[in-house]
C-alpha cells in the first residue's frame, strides 16, 4: 500500500475489499486508472523542460510534421503523450570553438522557429506562461526554448539580450565543461562556483526575464546563483543523488534550498541519472562495449543527433545481452518520490531529456509520456498534485520570473 494513504483510510480500503470480495475488479483497475490519467491529463497542462530534438532539426534536416521510426519526439507521439508544452534545447558542445558554438546556436534557433511556422494547425511558439495557457486552450503545442550552456553567449551580455529577443526563455548556466564564468559539475572546478561576471550573467536574466537553470553545474555554482538570484531557479533536467549518485544530480540539501527559493527541480530520464545500477556498469562497460562507442562517436563525427541514436542502440544491444542492468520507466517516478519528499510537491515538474539521452524501458519516446500519470495515481497522489508536477509548477515559476523582471525594468 502506499504510504501516501493515511492511516485513516486504512479501516476503508479493508471494507471495501471485502465487500467487493477477493475476485472482483478493484476501482483501480488498469482500466479505471487510464480513464482517470486521461481525465487528468484533459485538465492539466503538461510541460517538459528539456528536448534535444532541433539538433535532429540542424543535422538530420528533422521535420516535427510526420510520425518518426526514430527518436523520441514529433507532433503524433507528442500528442499521443498528451504533451502541451515542449521546451527546445538550444544545445553545442562547450568543447567547440565559441564561434562555432553562437553560430550553431543561432541556427537551432531559427530551424525550432521554422518548425512552428511550417506546422501552424499544431504548433505557436510560445515566451511567456500565458502563451502556453492560451495554446492548451486552442489545442496547440506550445514550443518554447532553452540554451544549454553559458559558453554560447561569449562571455557578452549584449549576445544574452539577442538571445532573449529571439525566445530563449532559460540558460543552463554550464553544460558538461566549465565556460569562462562558472564552473561545471562534470569539469575540474577552476572558479570556485560564479566569477565577478557570472554573477552579472544571474542578474541580467532575472532582468531579461529568462529562467536561471542550474542544472549540469557545479553544487559552488548552484549556490552562488541562489545567492545571486531574485527569482526561481530551475533544474530543467535533474534527478536525485540519493537514489543516483551523478554529479548532474541534486543533493537533498540542494532541494531543500532550491524549494526555498521558490524553484523546480524537473525529473532527468536518462537511465544513467535514474539508475545507480546502470550507471556503475556503464562505467565499468567491457572494453568491446566502449570500443563500439569510440567507433559510433568517429563515424558520427560532428553530428551529435547520430551519437544520440547510436547511444540508445549500444545500450539497448547491452541490456539484452545481460551486460547493463535493465532500467523500468517507473524509476522516473520513484525520483519524482523522492523529490517531494524532500522538495515538496510544488518543486517538482518533468525534463526528459528526449533525443539527447538514453531512455529507460517503457518510456521509449513522447508517447508513452501519460504513463507517468498513471503510475502518480497509483502511488496516491491527488489529481491536483499531479497537475502540480505535470506543468502547474513549471508555469508558476515562468509566471514569477516575468513578474521579477518587470520590476527590475520597471514597468510595474
Amino acid at each position: 500500500m502506499s504510504s501516501r494513504f493515511p492511516k485513516a483510510c486504512v479501516p476503508v480500503l479493508v471494507l471495501l475489499f471485502l465487500a467487493i470480495g477477493p475476485g472482483a475488479s478493484a476501482p483501480d483497475s488498469s482500466q479505471d486508472l487510464s480513464a482517470h490519467a486521461r481525465a487528468i491529463l484533459a485538465r492539466a497542462i503538461a510541460v517538459d523542460t528539456h528536448d534535444d530534438t532541433p539538433q535532429r532539426m540542424l543535422f538530420e534536416n528533422f521535420d516535427l510534421g510526420p510520425r518518426d521510426p526514430a527518436g523520441n519526439i514529433d507532433i503524433p507521439r507528442m500528442r499521443e503523450g498528451s504533451l502541451n508544452a515542449i521546451f527546445m534545447s538550444i544545445w553545442t558542445p562547450g568543447t567547440i570553438p565559441v564561434a562555432d558554438a553562437t553560430q550553431r546556436a543561432f541556427k537551432m534557433i531559427d530551424l525550432v522557429r521554422e518548425q512552428v511556422e511550417k506546422h501552424p494547425g499544431d504548433l505557436v511558439l510560445a515566451t511567456t506562461a500565458a502563451d502556453v495557457r492560451r495554446a492548451r486552450k486552442e489545442h496547440k503545442i506550445a514550443v518554447l526554448m532553452g540554451m544549454e550552456g553559458g559558453h554560447m553567449i561569449n562571455d557578452d551580455l549584449a549576445l544574452l539580450r539577442k538571445y532573449a529577443a529571439l525566445g530563449v526563455r532559460y540558460l543552463t548556466l554550464t553544460h558538461s565543461v566549465n565556460d569562462n564564468w562558472a564552473d561545471s559539475s562534470t569539469d575540474k572546478p577552476v572558479h570556485n562556483g560564479l566569477t565577478p561576471f557570472g554573477r552579472q550573467v544571474v542578474t541580467e536574466l532575472n532582468r531579461l526575464g529568462v529562467m536561471v537553470d542550474i542544472s549540469h553545474v557545479s553544487d559552488k555554482t548552484f549556490a552562488d546563483a541562489l545567492e545571486v538570484t531574485r527569482a526561481p531557479v530551475i533544474a530543467s533536467h535533474s534527478s536525485c543523488r540519493a537514489l543516483c549518485d551523478a554529479a548532474r544530480n541534486m543533493t537533498d540539501d540542494m532541494m531543500r534550498a532550491l524549494a526555498k527559493n521558490g524553484g523546480v527541480i524537473q525529473i532527468n530520464f536518462h537511465a544513467g541519472f535514474l539508475s545507480q545500477e546502470y550507471a556503475d556498469a556503464a562505467k565499468n562497460a567491457p572494453a568491446a562495449y566502449k570500443d563500439k562507442i569510440a567507433e559510433l562517436d568517429k563515424k558520427c563525427g560532428v553530428d551529435e543527433a547520430c551519437k544520440v541514436l547510436g547511444y540508445q542502440r549500444l545500450s539497448d544491444e547491452a541490456t539484452a545481452a545481460g551486460q547493463f542492468p535493465v532500467v523500468n520507466w517507473q524509476r522516473i517516478v520513484d525520483h519524482i518520490d523522492h523529490a517531494v519528499k524532500i522538495a515538496g510537491v510544488d518543486h517538482v515538474g518533468l525534463g526528459s531529456d528526449f533525443d539527447g539521452a538514453i531512455m529507460p524501458r517503457g518510456m521509449e519516446d513522447v508517447s508513452h509520456y501519460s504513463r507517468i500519470s498513471e503510475e502518480l495515481i497509483r502511488r496516491g497522489y491527488s489529481d491536483a498534485e499531479i497537475e502540480k508536477i505535470l506543468g502547474g509548477n513549471t508555469l508558476r515559476v515562468m509566471a514569477k520570473v516575468e513578474e521579477v523582471a518587470k520590476k527590475m525594468r520597471g514597468e510595474n
